[in-house]
């Protein structure tokens, strides 16, 4: 990914500049490993500097926990000096923070080596770098994701989330109601804000289905024949979500689970590939035996084990699994049916697509789209057969076999071989210092639950 030549880069900052004159500030926007979005805010003066001359930051951005603490044991942090890296813009990303009171802009950045070449621990490089391989091959993804979040109150009770009041009927959400037309009209000013400021970033969401716990929802987004892209709006809903939220007095969740008893928040993705003539090469009438959608379903398959760190990182994600919730526990595929990793919807002939249905809402999309894209290029270049599909509740015939802890699931992706060469092992090695920083701190505090168990019984 070359920087984008500077006439091109200043042309784009002179036509935002000009058609917002109200702009007053920018935010310099890039995600971190766990898909936070950190970075600066400059004046509307300094943006054409950022366009020729990017910015500095630190490459130990790369290197932070989910509390922002540098892990040192990464050796992106004091073992380099702390060092500076020079990040970017993203070509087409300048558009208007529709929820903020002092017209602010925001423009995705992306880190480079101060020589020019990609930073290889950003995650939009990590998955840049596998996407190359399809390009390669003349083929093109297309994706497209739905991501499911919680709205919430801003005042928790003893530290945990609950439903915000209804802004029409002032009661707090109780039951399950899922797809409920009622419950959109609760909260329809907050859900259509969002769809709105959506639309006014340029971010392709077209719809908002109530899910399946109180005050829990989903966006959907259309395909894009990019998966950076598409990964690139993932991570702008993520955030116009939780700001619109704010401005209308309640809190989100994109928590894999956060409550106990209710459904987790995922974050499915529909892939299919086109080739240099544009035609889906999934598509199919017979799809269980064409072979293409089917060497593609079993690298996925086989990598999947190998792949939850990536889909599922931290130690909340593995809450949200269980038959009752639609989240499958073990490798398997089948057609138009939701108790598996890998549906194949079969509208018609044209539109057939992979959907993985494993990954939370806790995701970062980047790196969960480079290990998906990675089974698929292995499966498609090896042949991988995927075996029979499942038919049927998925959940009475298959015994849990997937990680159901990030301790197993990093081990699984630290051994993978497969994984490895499509994803930089350096950066595995990092993206596994982090995760066991994290899960070790974890392990290390002590529940209220141990406290209610055993601190006067024992």
């Amino acid at each position: 990914m070359s920087v984008p030549p500077r006439a091109v880069q200043l042309n784009e900052a002179n036509a935002f500049l000009k058609e917002h004159p109200e702009v007053l500030f920018v935010d310099l926007l890039i995600a971190d490993m766990n898909g936070v979005v950190r970075g600066k805010r400059i004046e509307r003066t300094s943006l054409h500097k950022v366009y020729e001359k990017g910015i500095n930051l630190p490459a130990s951005l790369f290197a932070l926990d989910i509390n922002g603490a540098t892990v040192e044991s990464t050796g992106l942090g004091l073992d380099i000096g702390d060092a500076d890296r020079i990040c970017y813009p993203i070509p087409n990303t300048l558009s208007n923070e529709p929820w903020q009171k002092r017209p602010t802009a925001q423009l995705l950045m992306t880190m480079h080596e101060l020589e020019g070449a990609p930073f290889f621990a950003d995650p939009r490089e990590v998955l840049r770098r596998v996407v190359q391989k399809f390009d390669e091959l003349g083929l093109t993804i297309c994706a497209a994701f739905e991501l499911e979040f919680y709205l919430i109150d801003q005042e928790n009770v003893n530290g945990r989330p609950q439903p915000p009041r209804s802004p029409i009927s002032g009661k707090r959400p109780q039951s399950t109601q899922v797809y409920l037309i009622d419950d959109l009209d609760e909260y329809a000013d907050c859900l259509q804000d969002i769809l709105e400021g959506a639309k006014e970033q340029g971010i392709p969401a077209d719809a908002i289905v109530k899910e399946s716990a109180p005050a829990q929802f989903e966006v959907n987004l259309h395909h894009v024949a990019d998966p950076i892209k598409a990964c690139d709006y993932a991570l702008l809903l993520k955030r116009l979500v939780k700001n619109i939220a704010y401005d209308h007095e309640m809190d989100t969740t994109f928590m894999a689970k956060p409550y106990p008893g209710q459904a987790g928040n995922g974050l499915h993705v529909h892939v299919s590939i086109l080739d240099k003539d544009g035609n889906n090469i999934f598509a199919s009438d017979d799809p269980e035996q064409h072979a293409p959608l089917r060497h593609a379903l079993g690298g996925l398959l086989e990598t999947m084990p190998a792949s939850m760190a990536f889909i599922c990182p931290n130690v909340n994600s593995y809450r949200r699994f269980g038959a009752q919730f639609y989240v499958p526990n073990a490798p398997s595929w089948g057609l138009d049916n939701r108790t598996v990793a890998l549906r194949v919807p079969t509208g018609t002939a044209d539109n057939v697509r992979i959907e993985h249905r494993v990954a939370g809402a806790d995701a970062n999309p980047y790196l969960m789209m480079a290990a998906i894209l990675a089974g698929v290029h292995h499966g498609l270049t090896n042949k991988v057969e995927p075996g029979e599909p499942i038919e049927g509740n998925s959940y009475e015939q298959l015994e849990q076999s997937l990680p159901n802890n990030l301790r197993d699931a990093l081990r699984e992706l630290d051994d993978s071989e497969v994984l490895a060469r499509y994803i930089d092992p350096q950066y595995i090695d990092i993206f596994v210092a982090c995760k066991e920083s994290e899960l070790a701190e974890f392990e290390h505090s002590i529940s209220d639950l141990e406290y209610n168990w055993y601190l006067h019984t024992v």
